[in-house]
């Protein structure tokens, strides 16, 4: 497995079961690569070293066709390899809270109550919000 960062990989970052299933390419292209591996190293990293415990990651990068099969939005971070959708045996109300105590620049974190994950988001230090989310 190909490491993007200590301990997320391009696989997790880019396996879609959508993908899987429909037998759909899901391979970003360079920019998307990028993007992924600055919310790696810029986001997911240094938040599971503030968490420590393990977070996975349910969608990270998503092909327009795999987004729109998922039900993603136009437009969507994901297709951007600027986003991924998270949970931790934690949970994602306390996924949330570190995120929001550590400092670490995010662009949106999206708290999905009732199926227990966090989109997170990153695009880059000038242009992240800190726009937090409860659907």
């Amino acid at each position: 497995m190909k490491k993007i960062s200590g301990h997320f990989t391009y696989e997790e970052l880019t396996y879609s079961r959508v993908a899987v299933e429909k037998a759909l390419d899901n391979t970003p292209g360079g920019t998307e690569l990028d993007a992924l591996k600055r919310l790696a190293e810029k986001v997911l990293e240094p938040l599971r070293g503030r968490l420590d415990a393990p977070i996975a990651v349910t969608s990270g990068f998503r092909s327009p066709e795999v987004n729109r099969l998922a039900g993603g939005v136009p437009g969507s971070q994901h297709v951007k390899g600027e986003a991924a959708d998270c949970y931790t045996p934690l949970g994602a109300r306390r996924l949330l809270a570190v995120l929001l105590a550590s400092g670490i620049s995010f662009d949106q974190a999206i708290l999905y109550r009732k199926k227990n994950f966090l989109h997170i988001s990153y695009r880059n230090p000038t242009a992240n919000r800190k726009a937090v989310l409860y659907k």
